[in-house]
């Protein structure tokens, strides 16, 4: 085990999956920012210092707000499998040009997606970005099962 921890392949994947994760992560504090600045909270404590009246103001949703909302659920549904089955396939000694282009490819796809998402983007760019970090994810589940299959 500690062989594969130290491959080139464990060490790509973990540069790949961090940086996918902390794009993730920051979505969090994007979605505050754009609740703090479009003055759009969904709960009363988060207003709990304006009074009555205004307080219905604040508790109202947001077209910006929402995007950035669905782009970090569309990162926890997409974001999630990779980094499993990512993990498994870069366990499973694949070679590491074919490894380093599943990385850099989801990765890629999913820094595009959320740009295209959050700047609004013409369509087809966020679908095409989406089905290509699914691919990816897919090509690797496929390479690991056709490896390691046992029933």
């Amino acid at each position: 085990m500690d062989q594969l921890m130290e491959g080139d392949v464990f060490k790509a994947f973990t540069t790949y999956a961090a940086i996918v994760t902390l794009k993730m992560i920051l979505m969090g504090p994007l979605t505050a920012y754009f609740r703090i600045t479009r003055k759009s909270f969904c709960n009363e404590e988060d207003v709990s210092w304006k009074s009555g009246e205004e307080k219905k103001k604040f508790l109202k949703s947001h077209p910006d707000v929402e995007r950035v909302r669905r782009c970090h659920l569309n990162d926890l549904e997409n974001i999630i499998p990779f980094f499993f089955i990512g993990l498994l396939y870069a366990l499973s000694g694949p070679e590491l040009s074919s490894a380093l282009l599943h990385f850099r490819i989801f990765t890629g796809a999913r820094l595009f997606h959320s740009f295209a998402y959050i700047l609004a983007l013409p369509q087809p760019s966020r679908a095409l970005s989406y089905f290509l970090g699914m691919l990816v994810t897919f090509s690797m589940a496929y390479s690991l099962l056709s490896k390691v299959f046992f029933l």
